[in-house]
Parts: C-alpha cells; structure tokens; sequence
C-alpha cells in the first residue's frame, strides 16, 4: 500500500510499554513503530520540500550543526534517545533532528515562513470537583493516523544532562519519529501538560529548540522547576511555545499555569510569561501570546486563533465553562465560519485535529478521543499512575 494512500481518519492509536536507558528506550520506539516512522518521513512536506533542500546547503547545515552542537551541550541523553530512534526505525538520524528544529532553518535563513494553520488549542477549567484539562492537537494532515504513545521508564546510572536527571517516568502522546512531551502529556511527579506552539518572527540557531525543553519537562519535579527548564538560563529557547500545566500532586488549592516562552534573541535565557487559574478561573489558550509583546509571523496561524479564541469567547456568554462535558462540547465546536476549534473541513484540509485529550485532574484520568469529542466518546481512558 503505497503511504500516501487515503485511509480515512483510524480510530486506532497503539501504545508502547517500554523500559530503559534512553537510548534503549529510544531504540525500541523505533523498531516498534517503523513502519509509521518510515511513512511520516516519507510523506512529510515541510521536511522534503523545505528542511532537507536547506540542509545540503552550507548555510543552513551550519544553522544545523550550531542547534545540534547547543543541545549535545545540554541535554546529550535527548540526542541519544533520538539516535536510538533512529537506529531502531532503520532511518537517517538527520531527518529526525531537522523534524524537531521546525522553522528554525527557513526563518534563520530568511527563508518565506510556511503560512499554516497548524497549532492546537487547550482549555484548562478550575470549578470544585472539575479540575480538567482539555486540549485538541492540530497538525499538518500527514501527522494524521501517524502518531502513538510512549509510556517509558528511563532509568540511568549517572546524571544525565544540565539538569541531572537519573530517572523519568511518563506517558506522552508523539508525532511519529518525535521526542516525547510535544504534545499532551503527564509524568509519575504529577505534571500534567500540553502544548501550543507560537510562530515567533524571528528565530535563532545556536538554541534550544522547543521540543527539547517540552522533552525536559517530562522530568521536572515541581512548577519550580519546570519554570528553570523553561527559562533555559545559559542557552535560551530557538523558538517559541506556549506550555499549559498543573501538578496534581501539588498542596493546597489546584493551580493550572500557562507559560509563554519566548526566544533568547541577544540574550542566553528565554523570555518567559506565566499567568496562573485559580479556583474559580480558567484559561484558553491558542497559538499566539496573550501577554508577551514579541513579533509574530503572523497570517493564518494568528487568524485562526483569533477565530477560536472568538468562539470560546462566544461560548462563555452567560455561562463559564466549568464541568467535563462544557470541555468535550468546546473542544469538539465547529461553528466557527473560517476557522473552527476541532478542525476537519475535509479530507484535503492541510491542518487536522488528529486526537484529543482531556485530564480529569480530580479522577486522574486521561480521556483520549481519536475522533470529534462532542459526538464520540474516548477511544480510551488511562489512568494517571504517580510516583508513591
């Protein structure tokens, strides 16, 4: 079956179970999903259009070499878990490492930035007994039916990286031949997160890429040090994201955080926006800031996230959302006339919500949609396993 065959959206997301060092744990991701590794490669515009015809320019393999050189630096047992996958899935490790430095080498080269609508939206609701977390991953439409979850214990005897982590243990939704942490995930300290990527204006080479802060995050420990690992201080984040927590294990009244992280331009830390929910508050965040005066991109990303912020904002009108079906009913809208918040216009629509997550942060569940959640139920429900 040739890879670029329509399938239709599957209702089917496998899971790996596995054990290890990084590298090991990198290994077996790839030899366990090859074959969807192998398709998404195959199949992934942005990487054979645009990433893999700047890299074999001097230019932009030196923009290559620079990103790679500054995350060898800080965080090595990332790059191992990366080449393990690589060797487990039989396919170029340099293909993978471009995946993960996105936009970094066209917006460095001055490259015209790709106008997409790819981002996703999250919605984290704080009411008595309803402490959720809800967010849909949008994507280019090849990641559709190219995805999985990493469930992995990482266990090292030396401290590995800037921060000295010996031990992670998580479960994370991941784009095929992708790190864990960029999407939504928990690790066994409690954290609970997700992901919105920003389209920042200008961009730099020579940092840390967002994907490998999202990956360190699945070791922090507390909101401290998630806030350290988001700062960077000593490189700076390459680009900008958006990241949307809670710790469940934390004391006292639950607190859900969304932090803006800007790009360390002339400086070696990144910029850094958080702004907190407490009991009774909620938050809704897209892809652009809210907070953070930095230049964007701007074009369709923005717009659409201005649409979906609009409906939101709509849906709020006389009632703020603050129970789990208010989340499947929001995550799942599709009114919005240009841009809706569950994105699926059609089978060649280039940007699709290809699954969505919701955290009941008071039952520790993980409700996982492979489909609209407003007319679906889960394709599963995990449960969020902690640290004893």
């Amino acid at each position: 079956m040739p890879v670029s065959e329509k399938i239709g959206r599957r209702n089917a997301i496998p899971v790996l179970y596995c054990r290890g060092t990084y590298y090991e744990v990198g290994f077996d991701v790839g030899r366990t999903f090859s074959g969807l590794i192998k398709s998404f490669l195959e199949i992934s515009n942005p990487l054979n259009k645009v990433y893999l015809p700047l890299y074999e320019t001097s230019e932009g393999r030196a923009v290559y070499e620079s990103t790679l050189a500054a995350v060898k630096e800080n965080f090595p047992q990332y790059v191992r878990e990366m080449e393990g996958t690589a060797d487990g899935a039989k396919v170029p490790f340099h293909k993978l490492f471009l995946l993960h430095m996105d936009e970094i080498l066209p917006n460095v080269l001055q490259k015209k930035p790709s106008d997409t609508t790819n981002g996703c939206s999250t919605l984290c609701i704080n009411y008595p007994n309803q402490e959720i977390l809800g967010h849909t991953e949008d994507a280019l439409s090849e990641v559709l039916n190219h995805i999985y979850f990493v469930s992995a214990h990482i266990k090292e005897d030396i401290p590995q990286g800037r921060w000295k982590v010996t031990e992670e243990r998580f479960s994370s939704l991941c784009y095929a031949g992708h790190l864990p942490g960029f999407t939504m995930s928990y690790n066994h300290h409690g954290l609970v997160f997700s992901v919105n990527i920003i389209s920042a204006k200008t961009l730099v080479a020579g940092k840390t890429p967002r994907f490998f802060l999202t990956r360190a995050l699945l070791a922090a420990e507390n909101f401290v040090q998630a806030q350290q690992i988001l700062r960077d201080t000593g490189c700076g984040a390459a680009d900008a994201v958006s990241i949307n927590m809670t710790f469940l294990t934390q004391d006292g009244d639950r607190l859900f955080h969304n932090a803006e992280v800007a790009p360390a331009l002339n400086t070696n830390e990144s910029t850094l926006s958080v702004f907190t929910a407490s009991p009774g508050e909620h938050i809704f965040h897209c892809n652009k800031f809210l907070r953070l005066k930095v230049p964007e991109v701007g074009g369709m990303i923005v717009s659409s996230s201005d649409s979906r912020q609009a409906t939101f904002e709509c849906f709020c009108t006389g009632h703020d959302p603050d129970n789990f079906q208010d989340v499947r009913n929001i995550l799942g809208d599709q009114s919005g006339k240009d841009f809706t918040i569950f994105r699926e216009s059609g089978d060649d629509d280039f940007v699709k919500t290809v699954a969505v997550g919701i955290f009941d942060c008071v039952a520790k569940t993980w409700s996982i949609y492979a489909d609209n959640p407003k007319l679906n139920d889960p394709i599963v429900v995990l449960p969020l396993v902690l640290k004893h």
